[in-house]
């Protein structure tokens, strides 16, 4: 199902957590996070480095001058395809948000609502 990840040496992507990129010099650095397993202290990682590729490009067609210019791997590109459908359930995650966002306003709603009453209660004292 995970061809890339598996060619990696990882067999069980569904304990990918997230992962992180970097680029350092001409390398590009992925690290995988795995979900943290019982007893352990820290969540183990594994970290590749992908090496980037250098085209010539045209500045200026007059001149004929080049420039180079470095670019993502291809292959850690279509690693990096399958580890945002196995990390990134973003539409969950923002109904998750949107969900809890509303919770947070309907809750407020009966704070004020319940503020409002008292206070006007006591206005109704001082008459």
């Amino acid at each position: 199902m995970y061809p890339n990840l598996t060619g990696l040496g990882i067999h069980d992507p569904k304990q990918i957590e997230r992962y992180s990129l970097r680029q350092e010099a001409h390398k590009d650095v992925l690290k995988i996070y795995f979900h943290k397993q019982k007893g352990e202290l820290f969540a183990k990682s594994v970290k590749f480095k992908y090496p980037r590729q250098i085209k010539n490009v045209l500045v200026d067609g007059g001149t004929h001058q080049y420039r180079e210019v470095t670019e993502i791997n291809r292959n850690l590109t279509l690693v990096i395809d399958e580890l945002n459908t196995i990390t990134r359930p973003a539409k969950r995650k923002e109904t998750d948000l949107k969900e809890k966002i509303l919770l947070d306003l309907r809750h407020l709603e009966k704070v004020v609502s319940s503020k409002i009453h008292e206070i006007e209660a006591d206005l109704e004292k001082l008459k």
